[in-house]
């Protein structure tokens, strides 16, 4: 029996509310299979299984908020088919009735036990997930079967190609919008309106079931997880209305529009009440207290780390010149989606520094310094609705550059779209802030604490500088270090930018 605990999703996240159960006791996960939503101070973000087996029991449910280290839910070993032919049953698990597939050659993992109505041929559903199974996770591939999707035609756009939810959804929508002939004028209509279109081809027939079933025991009720639940609730919306991407059209938060919808037909409100709803003092927006939380998140943090991290600040400008020949050679007749910009090689150089000057990739805990073993670098994201969060890429000193890129984006992504997972909160070692988008020549960033370093980067651009004697032009960017002066001295930040520089000035070996 293993357990399944709240994750600590950063160095200042204490506790965290389940918003979301993807999965149900008695249903088989895998290392990697997306099981849970968890909402932080700073963003909701889906929580990944780490162990292989069947849901014992879920101890947390929706809506309740638990400390870091808390027991979530509880795992049991696999339950594979015995040499009777009967399923060995575990004590609390629900067991489906499984047809007769042989086992796959991947860890000895049955057969699809639930069969989609969608899909007729039983041939086809116990092939499939031996298709490319490390491109995509088992939870992944059944969204895909589901959808009446070919995993193997399905691009991803993870690191390596891995497929992921948006691929999929991607997918559908492409699939749908290429089937659907041009709708014909609908007559226009104030009394009626069409009903709001459920989740296209991502619902399989046991999870209808489910919802049904919650549905009638709770007649009336939307399908809809619990945080979504009180947003509604706080915003007045009107769930009935709404289509969710959550299992079975379940209405997450992100579904959720910022302003309330119609309710149902309702009387004419009279005019007492009409004078009294223009006359109210409307209350804050929940989008406005979303923002004041995360703010005062932020607000913590940066006040902590600069009230007890001693800092220093040095900077460097460094001739990008061979990194940019490099890239335009390696972008020329490259589609768009393989192109590789300049941030990719600038996140790269950091984490290949980092990785030969140790002393500033680690953690300062209990009055010492702790080296860390690998290279986590963390990435500041700004959100378009202010404020801004810190998603990880790990192991980034082993990534290449076209795989750098592919992690950028893709986390970037995620963390905009509210759909962060834990795997981008793995607590990171160093972290790099980039404003040269917006045009910033350099920026000297505040340390996350307990990590040591924040590295800071500019906009790239041609400036006047001498060349062998001469005066020229060249593509330079400024990289700024802050360090804590308690793990380092100013030598050691200018061996750390120093390696930053050589490695951009031989871009080949990154």
């Amino acid at each position: 029996m293993t357990e399944f605990r709240m994750p600590s999703l950063g160095a200042d996240m204490t506790e965290g509310t389940v918003t979301h159960w993807f999965v149900h006791p008695g249903d088989p996960v895998k290392r990697g299979d997306i099981v849970a939503e968890v909402d932080t101070t700073k963003a909701a973000i889906e929580i990944e299984c780490f162990d292989d087996g069947v849901l014992d029991e879920i101890r947390v449910p929706e809506g309740q908020t638990v400390p870091v280290g808390a027991v979530l839910a509880t795992i049991s070993a696999g339950v594979p088919s015995s040499g009777n032919g009967k399923a060995e049953t575990v004590p609390g698990v629900r067991v489906e009735p499984v047809p007769s597939v042989a086992p796959s050659d991947s860890g000895g993992r049955p057969g699809s036990l639930e069969q989609p109505a969608s899909v007729a041929p039983e041939s086809t559903v116990s092939a499939a997930p031996i298709a490319e199974p490390a491109r995509m996770t088992p939870l992944i591939h059944r969204l895909a079967e589901e959808a009446g999707l070919d995993p193997a035609s399905v691009h991803g756009s993870g690191p390596g190609g891995r497929v992921l939810r948006s691929d999929i959804e991607a997918a559908v929508a492409q699939q749908k919008s290429a089937r659907s002939p041009a709708p014909a004028p609908a007559p226009a209509s104030a009394s009626t309106s069409p009903p709001a279109p459920a989740a296209p081809g991502l619902t399989s027939a046991s999870e209808v079931a489910d919802a049904a079933e919650r549905s009638a025991a709770q007649p009336g009720v939307a399908r809809a997880s619990g945080f979504a639940r009180r947003l509604a609730e706080a915003r007045e919306l009107d769930l009935s209305g709404l289509s969710g991407s959550g299992p079975a059209g379940a209405v997450r938060a992100r579904d959720l529009p910022a302003e309330g919808v119609p309710a149902p037909a309702a009387a004419e409100p009279s005019e007492d009440e009409t004078v009294r709803a223009e006359t109210a003092t409307p209350p804050p927006s929940p989008g406005a207290r979303d923002a004041a939380a995360m703010r005062s998140a932020i607000a913590a943090t940066m006040e902590r780390s600069k009230r007890t991290v001693p800092h220093y600040y040095l900077s460097d400008v460094v001739d990008v010149s061979a990194a940019a020949d490099l890239l335009r050679e390696r972008n020329a007749g490259a589609p768009l989606s393989e192109r590789i910009v300049m941030a990719a090689l600038l996140f790269r150089a950091v984490a290949g520094a980092a990785r030969r000057v140790p002393q500033l990739n680690g953690e300062w805990i209990d009055d010492e310094f702790r080296p860390a073993s690998a290279v986590h670098l963390g990435v500041v994201v700004s959100l378009r609705g202010g404020g801004i969060i810190v998603p990880t890429i790990p192991d980034a000193d082993t990534l290449d550059a076209a795989d750098m890129m592919a992690a950028m984006r893709s986390v970037v992504e995620r963390a905009r779209s509210g759909r962060l997972r834990s795997s981008d909160a793995t607590a990171a070692t160093i972290t790099v802030t980039n404003l040269g988008d917006l045009g910033v020549e350099s920026v000297f960033g505040v340390i996350a604490v307990p990590q040591v370093a924040i590295v800071g980067l500019g906009a790239v651009t041609d400036r006047p500088c001498a060349v062998d004697g001469l005066l020229g032009v060249r593509p330079q960017v400024t990289v700024t270090l802050s360090a804590d002066h308690r793990a380092s001295d100013g030598a050691t930040g200018a061996r750390f930018l120093h390696t930053v520089a050589d490695l951009l000035h031989q871009p080949q070996e990154l």
